[in-house]
């Protein structure tokens, strides 16, 4: 084995030499970097304020909508109000920001001013000023010409330059695009679909207008508030209570979901048993990407080194054998190294999230620290590693050229998205028919075990998969190790499967 740890050496200092290697290293943890952050940047900063026209020719509906808007936008006011206090409180305060669920009371109790009043004193003395997030959706002054006691064709067409982007209306002294325009008819509640006249032709009601089709949460308030307002005039016109019904749709029975796998006293299901129970899934995405990675480094470096003769040079000095299992020791650190990486750039992403602010973080963080996710991975990466790694080194050491192993890479492809078609299913009946059936299947095993890790599979499913694996994997190599004495040296045209399978008997 002294020759093998040679080559294993040779091949990890080459590797880790690499532009590839230091791009693997170091892409993978700033996409999860910029995975966490660019959504949160992009909602904050990114996502413009909607400018919108509103005609309520009705005279009842606009200062409804106006309300629910400006309760959306008092809801991110709170909630950046307790991301600020969270950052730039003295961490011996004992000031509490009302959760998000209660802007009521906000808005009632005065608001930002109100409570960033009382924040004051319990800052830090760095702490800056605080900025209130900008408007997700602001109301616009009608074009002028725009006549709003016409009908709504005439209206609208006098409107539809402004919402194709050919005119910019003026909000606060700038000229800004109008995003949609909503328009009210005079006879709104001649278009009320009620149970009575369901079966009728529906007439035309109110009409939203806009060019983006992607954004619709502009016309999902709009539409939730209205018919929020339109069913509480119903209540009244039949001699309901409006505030008795409203309480009685807020009376509910407690629901609390129970885990009978837990302890007495502890059985109840929180957000952090919900994350144990999906985490496997993206340790099976990154086991699926990092030994997928590793392999396809594996199959360039030897047809590389096959096609260039320098295979030739390597086996005047180390025997086939010893070749593939430094090939295989080396390229396989390589692997461990960037996924080892990966690893600690995760953890050191969610310690920081989850020390600035963020639920979710901190309590993803506790289950990779307090469960066998990672030791569990360590082992099914090392194992999946090496034999599908075997698979590409038997196939590597018979073909010439990278265009000459597509072929087969292409089938191995299709095998191995099994896993990634089935990654979300397996979780939700980790014990189930089809979740036992592919942890039997040893090149599915990896995967399939990693995702039923955290829903206590059947010991016999755990210690006899693995022995399964375990052997599988022995054979793998052997398999490997005498196709591969054989094709290394061989030119021409690849070998056909029955030939290969000759070489077994060999």
């Amino acid at each position: 084995m002294k020759y093998a740890f040679l080559v294993a050496w040779r091949e990890y200092a080459e590797n880790a030499k690499t532009r590839g290697f230091w791009l693997g290293m170091i892409l993978v943890p700033t996409i999860m970097f910029f995975s966490s952050q660019v959504p949160i940047w992009l909602e904050k900063k990114g996502t413009p304020t909607r400018y919108y026209a509103l005609v309520d020719q009705s005279g009842t509906l606009a200062s409804v909508i106006e309300s629910r808007l400006e309760k959306l936008h008092q809801r991110q006011v709170l909630s950046s109000i307790g991301e600020y206090a969270a950052k730039y409180v003295e961490p011996s305060s004992t000031f509490k920001t009302p959760p998000p669920s209660s802007v009521e009371t906000f808005m009632s109790s005065g608001g930002a001013k109100s409570y960033l009043e009382q924040l004051r004193p319990n800052l830090k003395p760095s702490a800056p000023a605080f900025k209130p997030p900008r408007r997700a959706f602001q109301v616009a002054t009608l074009p002028e010409g725009v006549n709003t006691n016409a009908d709504l064709a005439t209206m609208i067409g006098g409107l539809r330059p402004y919402l194709r982007g050919e005119k910019s209306v003026q909000v606060d002294g700038q000229w800004v695009a109008l995003s949609a325009a909503i328009l009210i008819p005079r006879d709104i509640e001649s278009s009320i679909v009620r149970p009575q006249n369901k079966s009728d032709r529906p007439k035309a009601g109110i009409e939203y207008w806009s060019g983006n089709l992607a954004d619709t949460k502009l016309r999902d308030e709009v539409e939730s508030s209205i018919n929020t307002e339109i069913r509480r005039r119903e209540y009244l016109s039949r001699g309901m209570d409006a505030a008795a019904i409203r309480e009685v749709e807020q009376t509910f029975a407690p629901f609390a979901s129970l885990n009978p796998k837990k302890e007495a006293g502890r059985e109840a299901v929180s957000k952090t048993d919900i994350i144990k129970q999906w985490a496997p899934s993206a340790f099976v995405y990154l086991l699926w990407v990092s030994i997928f990675a590793i392999v396809q480094m594996l199959l360039t470096n030897i047809i590389e080194e096959k096609s260039n003769r320098i295979i030739e040079v390597l086996l005047s000095s180390v025997t086939p054998g010893e070749l593939m299992m430094g090939k295989l020791i080396g390229i396989g650190a390589v692997g461990l190294t960037m996924v080892g990486s990966w690893i600690c750039a995760l953890f050191g992403i969610l310690t920081w999230k989850a020390g600035a602010a963020g639920d979710v973080t901190g309590q993803v963080l506790e289950v990779l620290k307090s469960s066998n996710l990672i030791p569990m991975f360590s082992v099914y990466f090392l194992f999946g590693f090496v034999m599908y790694a075997a698979l590409i080194l038997a196939l590597g050491s018979v073909c010439n050229t990278l265009k000459e192993a597509q072929s087969y890479m292409g089938v191995i492809t299709m095998v191995m998205m099994v896993p990634l078609m089935t990654m979300t299913f397996i979780p939700k009946d980790p014990n189930g028919l089809l979740a036992r059936v592919l942890s039997w299947i040893p090149i599915y095993t990896p995967f399939t075990m990693m995702n039923r890790v955290m829903a206590d599979p059947p010991w016999v499913d755990v210690v006899g998969t693995l022995l399964l694996l375990i052997v599988s994997t022995t054979i793998s190599l052997w398999m490997a190790g005498k196709v591969f004495r054989i094709g290394i040296l061989r030119t021409g045209q690849p070998p056909k499967l029955l030939e290969m399978l000759r070489w077994l008997r060999r």
